[in-house]
């Protein structure tokens, strides 16, 4: 994990640099689709638009974005830290760290994302300079690393769930809605399953989604669901008709048609489109 001789990218469990000299090797690898990404900009702005304009201003913002995404986030120029690493280096940890570990990242699909308060932006650099000395040390310990890594993690699980607990009750049913989102989008697409297992009405639930993300529930689920065709367009060696089986459409005529109605394409011109992409602009996916 030296970074003095690092090894490929496909020989290594975690990465770590400032973003400001992320090298091409690593933003163009396609071994990079593999990592958990936590992008962490100080004293910038946000890299997508909020909904809420007064919120796009510069701070501490944390990015998780899980592997396997769709669409990257754009981190050039930015001043901040890029840590990397795999599923593998964490999988002895026990079930349920590793499932809050895979909802804190995928609670929306593509990313995550949180505002450090100054006193959260402190407890977290504390840990993450520990964990950034002992991956730059030419003798460090691979057990050191992990144990870091994995404090790290719970403090900025702590963060979010803290920043949960101080929703209202409405933010926090669009918080349950990706949480059941997440676990049944492929057998149950229908907004009536979800209000009733949050206790409230279809009607109040799009209600809710509508006022909080312009979207209403099935919109969403047919987001998630598209999320989902695509990865596996990208990153999968599944056929067409093999992604339309594995998501639960009874052929594929009916997936390629709501594919093409969700997103103004077919599969496969989706597919021809982001092969051309990746080819000439060197394995990325901006």
């Amino acid at each position: 994990m030296n970074t003095t001789n690092q090894p490929p990218l496909q020989k290594s469990v975690i990465y770590i640099r400032n973003l400001a000299n992320c090298p091409p090797s690593y933003l163009n690898d396609p071994s990079r689709k593999e990592f958990f990404e936590i992008v962490w900009l100080k004293d910038e702005f946000p890299l997508h638009a909020l909904k809420n304009p007064a919120m796009q201003q510069k701070g501490d913002w944390i990015y998780l974005i899980p592997p396997y995404r769709v669409h990257q986030l754009n981190k050039a120029g930015k001043n901040g830290v890029l840590l990397s690493f795999k599923q593998e280096l964490l999988e002895d940890e026990d079930k349920e760290f590793l499932l809050d570990l895979f909802k804190a990242f995928n609670v929306q699909g593509e990313f995550s994302c949180l505002q450090l308060t100054p006193d959260e932006a402190t407890g977290l650099a504390s840990v993450y300079a520990l964990l950034e000395q002992e991956y730059q040390t030419a003798t460090n310990s691979y057990l050191i690393v992990k144990a870091l890594l994995k404090v790290f993690l719970l403090k900025l699980m702590q963060v979010k769930e803290q920043q949960f607990t101080s929703h209202d009750v409405n933010q926090k049913r669009v918080y349950a809605f990706f949480m059941l989102l997440e676990n049944h989008y492929q057998e149950v697409r229908n907004i009536e399953f979800y209000a009733e297992q949050l206790g409230i009405s279809a009607k109040r639930l799009n209600q809710i989604l509508k006022e909080n993300l312009d979207k209403t529930g099935m919109q969403l689920i047919h987001d998630r669901v598209i999320l989902e065709a695509k990865r596996n367009i990208i990153h999968s060696e599944r056929t067409i008709k093999e992604i339309a089986y594995h998501l639960n459409f009874s052929d594929r005529p009916y997936f390629s048609r709501f594919f093409k109605k969700q997103t103004g394409q077919t599969p496969e011109e989706f597919q021809k489109e982001v092969r051309n992409h990746i080819s000439s602009k060197f394995n990325t996916l901006v």
